[in-house]
């Protein structure tokens, strides 16, 4: 399989990567884990379809020392016993308000009041935002096809800055 389009070898592509790159810089240094942050990601990649996404994370997150066991388990949080109540809380928001066009009415208030046991405002605005920021960065991903498989950890560091 081959990319589509190669949106960093772009100008503007890879000037519009640079910008989102940033936007995830500063949710990277927030006070939401790591932990949170990697699980999130996955999650959201899955239910999108995004190989390279997937990918991406899976590789990250492992490579922070995050195990394959909890990591091959995300697709099924609910029915697994690997995960705190903050993480499911997390991973459901993450589900819900990544399945808004599948005709999903949007966050529940129960869902919503599990997060809010958990997390703080900042942690709140830092995990919304990786949230939305996910979709679009898996949307673009599928959009071009990028495939799968060849993602090293750090890839994007240059566009930092």
């Amino acid at each position: 399989m081959e990319a589509r389009f190669d949106l960093m070898a772009n100008p503007l592509g890879a000037k519009i990567a640079k910008r989102i790159y940033n936007v995830a810089l500063a949710i990277v240094q927030s006070p939401l884990s790591e932990t949170i942050q990697n699980l999130v990601m996955l999650r959201a990649s899955q239910i999108n379809g995004c190989g390279f996404c997937v990918d991406y994370h899976t590789k990250d997150a492992t490579a922070v020392g995050e195990t394959a066991v909890r990591l091959n388990l995300v697709a099924a949080w609910r029915e697994s016993t690997v995960f705190t109540e903050a993480e499911r809380a997390a991973l459901a928001l993450t589900e819900e308000g990544t399945r808004i066009a599948d005709a999903h009415p949007g966050v529940s208030d129960e869902t919503w009041a599990r997060v809010r046991e958990h997390y703080d405002d900042d942690q709140i605005a830092a995990l919304v935002s990786l949230i939305a920021m996910i979709n679009a960065n898996n949307r673009l991903n599928v959009i071009v096809r990028n495939p799968g498989g060849s993602y090293e950890p750090g890839r994007f560091a240059e566009l930092a800055g």
